[in-house]
């Protein structure tokens, strides 16, 4: 596996990079259980499937975190504005990282940290 880094910081590895692109765009459908059965799919040696996969189960672990966070917070309805925040922050990201992907790079998702 060929391993470069861009300008931007993501890393460009050889693999399938509809798989990848896949892995993040399905989460927008099923949060936990699309990144989830990409990386059960990814070949063995699929690196660029693997490591998007990992980092888009991540960040939806992330999403729902702070989704329960708002939903405690909309008692003093401060959660209430949480939410669609929250859902275009989600919407924005994930596309952002599907087309990255689908370039054949590794997208690491801001403030998100390394929990799978």
């Amino acid at each position: 596996m060929s391993t470069t880094a861009t300008e931007t910081g993501d890393e460009t590895v050889d693999g399938d990079t509809t798989l990848a692109a896949l892995s993040h765009a399905s989460s927008l459908f099923a949060s936990f259980l699309g990144p989830i059965l990409f990386l059960i799919l990814a070949d063995d040696n699929d690196e660029l499937v693997e490591r998007n996969a990992k980092n888009s189960l991540n960040f939806q672990i992330v999403v729902f975190a702070a989704l329960m966070i708002a939903a405690v917070l909309s008692f003093v309805f401060i959660g209430l504005l949480l939410f669609p925040i929250i859902g275009v922050v989600d919407l924005v990201l994930v596309l952002v990282a599907t087309v990255k992907a689908n370039d054949g790079r590794v997208y690491s998702y801001p403030f998100t940290p390394d929990i799978v």
